[in-house]
């Protein structure tokens, strides 16, 4: 069966609830920083505002955030970086009341024809069966190989396995990453395993720890300090394999953010939160496709800038699909306790994770 995307419900701005409906109040920010009373916050779903009598789509919408109204377009913007004078959207109701509508029901959803008033087993958990998503995955990965855009944020435990940078690395080379965002201990661990063979000095494919282990990763980030950057360190130092220096040698951009528990850091990390943050939201903007593995907070983050729709280039709209993979039932529904409804969860081990995925996907 030939992958499909989900096809996206166009408002029909015909109906009256759309004509008799009123021009949203626009309300100056009175400072820097500062929106006006009952301004109106965004969610992950397409929304519209009547202003002038016609009806704008906010094209990059993210959560959390405020609908600025400046050149004839609807811009969504953090409240630090408002701006006195920003004309933002007022109101709180979603259903035209006050020229708001949030389009919840966006995409075609496939029918079941079951009776769901009593079932087993509706959650996702350590017993839920993942086959049908490994299958359903493989297509969206090819799809979107040709067609999209594909995100992977990336924890530590990621880097604990041999078998499993391998099998990234792979991913990477055979064009199934389009960007990575990460942290400090992901690529310093990933990079002490090229240097070292190890990951907080545990070796990488047998887990024995060797003498004043440690040691390696603060070694490896010092060692990188030392030649100015992570390119220099990969070519100066002859790393030959890792997540990390398959992105440097395939061109993937990768942003690492910093934490207040980093070490070093490596000379790449970004020390500022919002610094960070808005150079998160430059990839997050481009893809189609987020794969958050073995880092509950930082896929959070990632998912409260991520909406569930993309306006293409073209101009035709389609879904994002977001997963959160985890050993934990609680980190991977923890996203969707946090507003992100359309993110699935797969429970398992990252490391077999991305290794059944390259298994599937890149040839031998």
């Amino acid at each position: 069966m030939s992958f499909k995307l989900q096809e996206y419900i166009e408002p029909d701005f015909s109906m009256n609830g759309f004509v008799n409906a009123p021009d949203a109040v626009l309300m100056p920010c009175p400072r820097d920083m500062a929106a006006p009373d009952n301004y109106h916050a965004t969610s992950i779903f397409p929304e519209y505002f009547k202003i002038k009598g016609k009806w704008l789509l906010a094209e990059e919408s993210r959560m959390d955030c405020l609908p600025v109204y400046e050149d004839g377009k609807i811009h969504i913007r953090e409240f630090r970086n408002l701006v006195k004078g920003d004309l933002v959207v007022t109101g709180r109701s979603e259903d035209c009341e006050e020229g708001i509508y949030v389009h919840s029901h966006c995409f075609h959803q496939e029918a079941y024809d079951v009776d769901k008033s009593f079932s087993f087993r509706q959650g996702r958990s350590r017993e839920t069966g993942f086959s049908c998503d490994y299958d359903f995955l493989y297509e969206l990965m090819e799809h979107e190989k040709k067609n999209g855009n594909i995100l992977w944020v990336l924890g530590p435990a990621c880097a604990f396995d041999q078998e499993a940078r391998l099998a990234f690395s792979q991913l990477v080379s055979n064009g199934y990453v389009d960007a990575l965002l990460a942290g400090n201990a992901l690529a310093t661990h990933d990079l002490e395993a090229g240097y070292l063979g190890t990951a907080l000095g545990a070796d990488i494919y047998n887990q024995r720890h060797h003498y004043n282990g440690h040691y390696n990763h603060i070694d490896t980030i010092n060692k990188v300090n030392q030649h100015g950057s992570i390119k220099e360190f990969i070519e100066k130092e002859d790393i030959k394999d890792g997540i990390i220096y398959s992105c440097v040698k395939n061109d993937i951009p990768f942003v690492l953010n910093g934490s207040i528990r980093d070490d070093g850091p490596l000379p790449e990390v970004l020390e500022h939160t919002y610094i960070g943050q808005d150079t998160m939201r430059k990839y997050i903007r481009k893809a189609t496709t987020v794969i958050g593995m073995a880092t509950t907070l930082h896929t959070i983050a990632t998912g409260n800038m991520t909406p569930v729709f993309r306006v293409m280039p073209d101009g035709t709209k389609r879904p994002v699909y977001f997963y959160v993979v985890d050993t934990a039932e609680f980190a991977v529904n923890k996203l969707s306790d946090r507003g992100s409804l359309g993110s699935k969860g797969i429970v398992t081990n990252v490391q077999d994770f991305v290794i059944n995925l390259c298994k599937g996907l890149c040839p031998k």
